[in-house]
């Protein structure tokens, strides 16, 4: 089975620190209907969560001396910000697509890449 990132890179942060819990269940009903369709068609979720907020970044990055450079905050300021992401496995990448058409009623934007194993 081929392995694929699925992520949020354009969740709003602010938005979900004000959810209260009611919005914020009805996130985590669609990640799981999310699952279940994907289990449904074949595949299967093997990880994945939401992460932090962008606020507790820290980013490394290369000097002109080969050294690290610690700074806080993401790596572009401003930028879409990466928010979740599920690993998922599945021989059908149309099937995947499909499954994942259910995040976007609470997900503006869902990227889907496929994973290279080393």
């Amino acid at each position: 089975m081929s392995q694929y990132a699925v992520m949020f890179p354009a969740d709003n942060e602010d938005q979900w620190e004000a959810a209260g819990d009611v919005e914020r269940q009805v996130t985590f009903d669609t990640d799981y209907e999310f699952g279940q369709l994907l289990a449904a068609r074949g595949g299967a979720v093997i990880g994945g969560a939401g992460l932090q907020d962008s606020r507790h970044t820290r980013t490394l990055s290369r000097g002109s001396d080969s050294q690290a450079v610690v700074s806080a905050g993401p790596w572009r300021p401003g930028s879409e910000q990466l928010t979740g992401f599920f690993l998922v496995t599945c021989d059908d990448f149309d099937a995947l697509v499909e499954a994942a058409e259910v995040l976007v009623k609470v997900h503006p934007v869902v990227e889907i890449r496929p994973t290279t194993e080393f």
